[in-house]
């Protein structure tokens, strides 16, 4: 794998933003929530969903990447899959290739792949480990292409990174990419959820090739949450349409589902809502999927 790192051109576009990031990247994000008819009102689940039954060796009920989109088909009956490198046994060429061919059989489609590999870091001002952060990340956009993704994010981190450095990481990944059929996302998460426009404000910065990826749950309070999802659904072409703890009948005491679904709509923004809520007892989190993928498609219907 050739090492690469932050390109000088790029290196003085950010530069040249300084303190004013936000308003970086003349192009700007492009700035269009609907999706391709091909995911429009279509409903998925993420892979960080799974966890624990989800596992490279299957036993007892779980199952395995290769087996997931059979059981997204026939059990939850929808066929967008929004990947986690941890989802993935491994890298190599053959076994992707496999994953690809076991999703297409069964009318699946993997999306997006969540780059969360931990302590990797695109932003340090160490050149050694920035550059050692964008081979692992290029790798893992060379992965998705070949898994049929169309996106890919990196994982936002706890505290505000150096603005110069992270923007210009974005714009180089975003460049490699390109090439590749991938663009790039933006999620609220870490340093971000704590800022309503911090998804629009990246998006902008990175200018082409970057969208916004909103996650309802990642907001620091519900004032946050509303703000924050209305200013970046605009911009979407991916949601992860995350729930907390839900009640017997579906329902959700942190905030407001149909609201977040609500904002979303009324921005233009028609898919994929991509669930994300966790339970460890599988035919629980297989009940609570299926009420939460009935509970959007009601709503799309009745907003269509």
């Amino acid at each position: 794998m050739m090492i690469t790192s932050i390109t000088r051109r790029r290196f003085s576009q950010t530069i040249a933003c300084g303190v004013a990031w936000p308003h970086c990247g003349a192009s700007g994000a492009e700035a269009t929530s609907a999706p391709s008819d091909s995911l429009a009102n279509e409903i998925g689940v993420t892979t960080s969903s799974l966890s624990g039954h989800l596992v490279a060796k299957p036993v007892g009920g779980q199952f395995s990447l290769l087996d997931l989109p059979r059981v997204m088909r026939d059990e939850l009956d929808v066929r967008i899959i929004d990947l986690n490198t941890s989802s993935l046994a491994s890298m190599d060429g053959r076994y992707l290739d496999q994953c690809r061919t076991a999703a297409e059989k069964a009318g699946c489609v993997f999306t997006n792949l969540k780059m969360n590999q931990r302590n990797v870091d695109m932003n340090s001002k160490e050149k050694a480990v920035r550059r050692n952060a964008m081979n692992i990340y290029k790798a893992s956009i060379d992965a998705a292409s070949r898994l049929g993704c169309r996106w890919v994010r990196p994982l936002p981190t706890a505290s505000r990174p150096n603005m110069q450095l992270h923007v210009a990481s974005y714009q180089e990944l975003a460049e490699y990419g390109a090439d590749r059929g991938i663009r790039m996302l933006v999620e609220n998460y870490g340093w971000m959820e704590s800022d309503p426009s911090s998804v629009v404000k990246l998006t902008v910065a990175i200018g082409h090739q970057a969208a916004a990826c909103p996650d309802t749950g990642n907001w620091n309070n519900n004032t946050t949450r509303y703000t924050g999802l209305a200013k970046t659904f605009p911009t979407a072409v991916t949601c992860d349409f995350k729930a907390r703890v839900l009640g017997p009948d579906g329902e959700h005491k942190q905030y407001d589902l149909r609201r977040c679904f609500d904002i979303g709509w009324r921005a233009g923004f028609r898919g994929p809502w991509c669930l994300e809520h966790g339970n460890r007892d599988r035919s629980k989190l297989f009940q609570e999927l299926t009420t939460l993928r009935d509970m959007l498609r009601e709503w799309t219907s009745v907003s269509s």
